[in-house]
């Protein structure tokens, strides 16, 4: 029996002053997405697609590396989220990996691969009523 309504493969908190998890950021990586929820009171919640995300970076700023923590910045094909970053997380480099697996996962269960993104990002960027669901190789 489930004791959340995802099955998380990784989570953490975006780290501060001494690579600390001080903060009301929390970072989880399900199967299928991955969430950023911000806030104590009032909680906000994001979530990117896998299988939308299109590109993403490392950065290991000087005093995150003191700490074994980086930055990860995740570019996306999501209407509300072009662009994420995950801040000061520890062992950034096993968690770039991970978001790699499952993101390989899921465009190997959708049959998307680097090319179908690149056409399916440009024809986004013209039409606000795309749909994923209609997209055919190649057909628009």
């Amino acid at each position: 029996m489930k004791k959340n309504a995802f099955d998380y493969v990784w989570t953490d908190k975006k780290r501060s002053l001494f690579g600390l998890p001080l903060t009301f950021t929390r970072y989880y990586l399900t199967e299928t997405k991955f969430i950023t929820r911000t806030g104590f009171f009032n909680i906000d919640e994001d979530e990117i697609d896998l299988y939308k995300i299109t590109d993403k970076k490392v950065k290991y700023p000087f005093f995150q590396r003191l700490f074994n923590c980086g930055t990860i910045i995740i570019y996306s094909r999501d209407a509300d989220t072009p662009s994420k970053e995950v801040h000061c997380v520890k062992n950034v480099r096993k968690v770039s990996e991970l978001i790699d697996k499952y993101l390989n996962i899921m465009r190997d269960k959708y049959g998307i691969r680097g090319r179908d993104m690149m056409s399916m990002h440009s024809h986004c960027d013209h039409d606000d009523d795309f749909d994923d669901t209609q997209y055919h190789d190649g057909d628009y």
